[in-house]
């Protein structure tokens, strides 16, 4: 999702708790904070040679040791403060891809992507999955190439032959 797609539906809920979902039913505990967002410019060359250059926004959450069992979360306008704290020092990259660095105990620490955003009278819930790799030049490299099935002929099995499986 882009930045600022994300910042408008956040914007529009500005009264509402902010809840992050990384895994189907698995939220980010209400004791988490953001502790920093970062603005990444990478710039790569691919297997086949070719330069790749692109922007990203890592918000980074945080769960506090010393809140666990906290049962309110974060508002909203909290976390549109942080940003436009962020934004005044350091401008982000809106029309770059959001992506939300969360881990746990139970959970490795990973960059997800923003999947969706669901909203409800109370709630907005950031839907979380884990980003995938991907060949970027996978219009000139790494794609397999049609490969001709072998024929194979089809011939009875002997049915006098006892047949032992598993």
């Amino acid at each position: 999702m882009k930045t600022k797609n994300f910042l408008e539906t956040l914007k529009n809920n500005l009264t509402k708790d902010l809840l992050f979902e990384y895994s189907p039913d698995k939220f980010v505990g209400a004791n988490y904070h953001i502790t920093e967002i970062k603005t990444h410019s990478i710039e790569s060359i691919d297997c086949g040679g070719l330069e790749n250059s692109w922007r990203e926004i890592v918000v980074q959450l945080w769960e506090s040791p010393l809140e666990v069992g906290k049962r309110t979360f974060m508002k909203v306008s909290k976390a549109i403060e942080i940003v436009n704290k962020v934004n005044a020092i350091k401008p982000l990259f809106l029309d770059s891809e959001i992506k939300i660095e969360y881990g746990n105990k139970s959970f490795h620490t990973a960059n997800l992507v923003v999947h969706s955003i669901s909203e409800n009278d109370k709630s907005v819930i950031v839907k979380l999955h884990p980003d995938s790799t991907q060949c970027k030049a996978s219009d000139h490299c790494c794609t397999p190439e049609k490969s001709e099935k072998n024929k194979i002929s089809l011939a009875p099995i002997n049915a006098s032959k006892e047949v032992k499986c598993c």
